[in-house]
């Protein structure tokens, strides 16, 4: 899994007997073996994890010093043989001065040690009585148990073949300062942050203390590891709780639970192509990056990912959590409707007319309109809903829309669309019976020109209904329902419009409700050829270009995060696993590439609309792509999938 840029991490939180190094190796040791067989490539421990933070005074015996070394050796000579990094805290002497160092040590050699920089000295805290900052340093190199090793907060520790994995570290209360340490790492290269703390509980510092690590992790685009010592430091004055968290650009991956007495461990596998992605799209990032000389250590960080152990949604456009979804949707619809009201004052308060069909899309689009108005204070009247029958619309749909358009109060306008489709057909020599894609988008098209014509003649503004989804698909007719004069869906993928309408609908009751949970029932469809014998809808959409969730799966790790064909594969595979075979992705991957590539021109040239989640494809924002880019390199890897 390495290839794809995930690695496994691990914070543990050792089970710690006070001022006994040796002691604490031993555990230190039982749980890194437990992190190698749990498939982490990367462990850290709390700070002091191999004496202890609350020692006092104690960390003036030269026994608690040399027997620190004691235990570093020991630890070194049992890991050796584990494919695994691990990161120890202890005090460590130079030039007469004592610092309290974070450890990394990797098949038996001491890669670096990296000391702490801001020490505590207030309150409870009097960290200065006996460690140095950083800052103190006389030298940048140290002897440790005969090797010579850099002494510096400036170390990056890079992978050998996976680049864009460098990790470094910070200590406590490095991360509470103005300026952390790990702003200039992130700026430097490192992709993961590792903290070793001793933080004492106190009432309400954990959501402090995750607040702290989330907003990191964000502002640094990031993950950030952090492990704090456990209950078994002295309780004299405070207690600790051995809070453990690893967070990726905000997100939250792991939480332990705090006040185990036993050693615990947490572990999470981080994307690093995903934050080196979201990196470079940031331009500004580097803007205020430190000219810092920082010492590149290579290392081998393990591949021993055997199953990826992170949620990757299904829908991941739409918040799992339903509390989170609803306030999600009232801030859309918020975003829509607003954006709406603006271009509609801009244009001196202009009728808005609107193509319904009875379907998901051009519902939403309706009830963004509905509470633009609500905004200004304008009369539904002048929404003009126009429903335009044509050679595929059921009584279902028609009924729909006629419905929803005169609960809202807006004005209704029936022009069917048949005569005019076949005169069309019959001055372009085109057989009734043609079933083509010509036959098909005559009907959008002629759909397009009755919505412009009437917004010529009331004044009036159309607005689009197609979204996020087929634009990326180019599921639209070119110069059909392709146009519009502003489009309000634009950004709103077809696995959340579904959401959009249902969160409208709970908020309603009465008939309108009742139309609204029909419109969610209905299959999706264009409805451009004729309905079976039964009247039932016979064209439906996912049928011909494949499952909407699997192509807004598609689109979210193409666009969002850059992810390459292969990597989108591995996801889907281990996403769908229950709903779709290994065929099934692979062929509509295919369809969903060739489609991207070769719709672009229509998105050249797509109506204003505005933006509401991390994905447009705009062409005057977020989407510059030239519309004859050439899909080969992408399409063979698809080919070669499995090979």
């Amino acid at each position: 899994m390495k290839e794809f840029g995930f690695i496994r991490v691990g914070a543990i939180v050792n089970k710690l007997i006070l001022a006994n190094p040796l002691k604490n190796a031993e555990e230190l040791i039982k749980e890194i073996k437990n992190a190698k067989k749990l498939g982490v490539s990367i462990v850290t421990t709390p700070e002091l994890s191999l004496t202890g933070y609350t020692c006092g005074d104690l960390f003036l015996q030269d026994k608690l010093l040399s027997d620190s070394e004691k235990a570093l050796q020991k630890v070194l000579e049992e890991t050796k043989k584990l494919d695994i990094i691990s990161i120890l805290g202890m005090p460590i002497k130079q030039n007469n001065q004592l610092f309290n160092c974070a450890i990394v040590i990797s098949k038996g050699e001491i890669l670096g040690a990296i000391p702490k920089t801001y020490i505590p000295n207030y309150q409870e805290f009097y960290e200065a009585r006996w460690f140095a900052s950083s800052k103190e340093l006389k030298s940048h190199d140290i002897e440790i148990l005969g090797q010579t090793v850099p002494i510096t907060t400036d170390i990056l520790f890079q992978d050998k073949t996976l680049k864009e994995a460098i990790f470094a570290i910070e200590i406590c209360e490095d991360l509470w300062t103005v300026t952390p340490p790990s702003n200039n790492h992130a700026l430097a290269g490192a992709t993961i942050i590792f903290n070793l703390s001793s933080s004492n509980e106190l009432i309400g510092k954990q959501e402090y203390r995750k607040s702290l690590v989330s907003s990191q992790s964000a502002k640094t685009i990031s993950a950030y590891i952090y492990t704090s010592s456990g209950i078994m430091e002295s309780t004299s004055d405070i207690l600790f709780g051995g809070a453990s968290m690893i967070y990726e650009n905000g997100s939250k991956l792991a939480e332990n639970k705090r006040f185990e007495i036993d050693s615990n461990i947490i572990t999470a596998d981080i994307d690093v192509l995903k934050l080196a992605n979201d990196r470079r799209k940031n331009r500004s990032y580097m803007n205020m990056a430190p000219n810092t000389d920082y010492i590149i250590i290579k290392v081998d960080i393990a591949d021993s990912i055997k199953n990826l152990q992170r949620d990757y949604k299904e829908y991941p456009f739409v918040p799992s959590n339903e509390q989170e979804r609803n306030k999600r949707c009232e801030e859309i619809i918020e975003i829509q409707s607003s954006a709406l009201a603006r271009r509609l004052l801009q244009l001196n308060n202009p009728k808005c007319v609107i193509g319904m069909s009875g379907g998901l899309d051009s519902t939403l689009a309706y009830l963004v309109i509905i509470k633009a108005f609500e905004k200004l204070n304008r009369d539904n009247k002048d929404i003009i809903g126009i429903t335009m029958p044509g050679f595929g619309t059921t009584d279902r749909t028609y009924q729909n829309a006629v419905d929803l358009i005169k609960e809202y109060g807006a004005t209704l306008k029936e022009i069917s669309i048949k005569e005019a489709s076949l005169l069309h057909m019959k001055d372009i020599g085109l057989p009734e019976n043609d079933r083509s894609v010509t036959y098909e988008n005559i009907q959008a098209r002629e759909r397009t020109q009755i919505l412009m014509d009437v917004a010529n003649m009331e004044n009036g503004l159309v607005i689009g209904t197609g979204d996020l989804s087929e634009l990326a698909l180019g599921w639209c007719t070119y110069n059909g329902d392709h146009m519009s004069m502003y489009a309000v869906n634009t950004s709103i993928p077809k696995t959340l419009v579904r959401y959009l309408v249902a969160w409208v609908k709970d908020t309603t009751t009465g008939k309108k409700k009742e139309v609204l949970q029909d419109i969610l029932n209905t299959p999706i469809s264009p409805e451009l050829l004729p309905p079976d014998e039964a009247g039932n809808i016979l064209q439906k959409t996912e049928s011909s270009i494949g499952p909407y969730v699997l192509h807004d799966f598609f689109l979210y790790h193409f666009l969002r995060y850059g992810a390459s064909p292969k990597k989108i594969y591995t996801l889907a595979k281990y996403t769908f696993k229950d709903s779709f075979s290994d065929e099934e992705i692979k062929k509509w991957l295919r369809v969903f590439i060739k489609r991207f590539f070769a719709q672009q021109f229509k998105r050249n040239c797509i109506p204003d609309g505005v933006k509401v989640g991390s994905i447009s494809l705009s062409p005057r924002g977020d989407l510059r792509m030239p519309s004859d880019a050439n899909m080969e390199i992408w399409l063979n890897e698809v080919n070669n999938l499995d090979k």
